[in-house]
């Protein structure tokens, strides 16, 4: 399959970049503009790239369809912020809306991408990107994939709590935390089970301080205010608890969590998770699907009983989830393609 490799900015010297997927297209003198599905990888918004943890059950289905795929790279948590992140989305969405933005096949075919047709998805980490992409891209996505999605409920033990039993030694990962941070490079090499960023995001979850990391919140910690809130509401009803912790989050920072803005505007959504995920957990996945279902946005909830974390990986996914595959899939050309 023909991939194109394209830089869609840069930061600095450094190249921001994305893949591009093309279905089968007869060369002709024209060129056409296609409706795409934009996919985010994953890795707790801390390591990965465009090429890791790769769907590519995804990826045959959508370019089988007609429909361009698109693999994403996007800055990375902790050196970035999710300010940073929203940056990257909306600058790739520019880029390819732009005239000038025209992609060529080996055979000559020539194509663009239709922004009116976009739907954006993205597993893990990427989910929440899909969910920022969701509230801030422009054209607004058609529609929203999220596989086991981060990003459904920040207000949880979870992300706030500190789980020293998670045993990572703290003084190994000082480059990646404040005050030394900032220094870090927008991207990083990804070089599997080799480097610290590999648990950098179980790190985070370690000392309770990931959403520091997303609002450059230190000090003081913006996590900590919000454990407060967290001990204080006991078991209170998440919504209650929503609105709790709403109060205390400084109102510029509202933006970086998708669940506070939830509106009838939102693209219709489609969830996907494994039931025992202890990574991202279920719970945030029905929260989000709670509040889209109260602003009356269309939304799908498929949890997989007894499978974990990127489940959709596995050796025997086809034969286990081909038929949540071909819901995803027609979910997906449902959106984008004229009937």
């Amino acid at each position: 399959m023909n991939c194109i490799d394209v830089c869609y900015k840069k930061v600095g010297d450094v190249p921001i970049l994305c893949n591009v997927y093309p279905p089968d297209l007869s060369v002709n003198n024209s060129t056409r503009r296609l409706p795409a599905v934009l996919y985010f990888h994953g890795g707790g918004l801390c390591v990965g790239n465009r090429v890791t943890w790769f769907p590519h059950w995804m990826k045959a289905r959508v370019v089988a369809a007609g429909i361009v795929f698109i693999s994403a790279d996007y800055r990375l948590l902790t050196g970035a912020t999710v300010y940073d992140i929203i940056d990257d989305i909306k600058d790739l969405f520019a880029f390819l809306g732009r005239e000038d933005t025209i992609f060529e096949t080996e055979a000559g075919a020539r194509f663009g991408i239709d922004t009116e047709s976009i739907a954006v998805a993205g597993s893990s980490g990427g989910g929440k990107c899909a969910y920022l992409a969701a509230l801030y891209a422009s054209p607004k996505p058609k529609a929203v994939l999220s596989l086991y999605g981060q990003g459904g409920n920040y207000f949880t033990p979870q992300y706030l709590t500190p789980k020293p039993y998670l045993g990572l030694n703290v003084s190994d990962y000082a480059e990646f935390l404040h005050p030394n941070h900032t220094s870090l490079p927008p991207l990083a090499d990804f070089v599997p089970d080799k480097s610290l960023r590999m648990s950098l995001s179980r790190l985070c979850l370690q000392l309770g301080t990931a959403i520091d990391y997303f609002t450059a919140e230190h000090e003081p910690s913006l996590s900590e205010r919000m454990r407060s809130v967290l001990s204080s509401a006991g078991t209170a009803d998440p919504l209650v608890l929503q609105d709790a912790m709403k109060e205390v989050i400084p109102s510029q920072h509202h933006g970086v969590f998708p669940q506070l803005n939830i509106t009838s505007s939102w693209p219709p959504t489609f969830l996907y998770h494994g039931a025992t995920d202890m990574l991202v957990l279920p719970i945030e996945s029905r929260h989000l699907k709670t509040l889209l279902d109260r602003a009356g946005v269309p939304v799908r909830l498929i949890e997989v009983e007894g499978k974990g974390h990127a489940f959709d990986y596995a050796q025997d996914a086809e034969v286990l989830y081909g038929a949540h595959f071909d819901e995803i899939t027609q979910f997906l050309k449902t959106a984008l393609l004229p009937e």
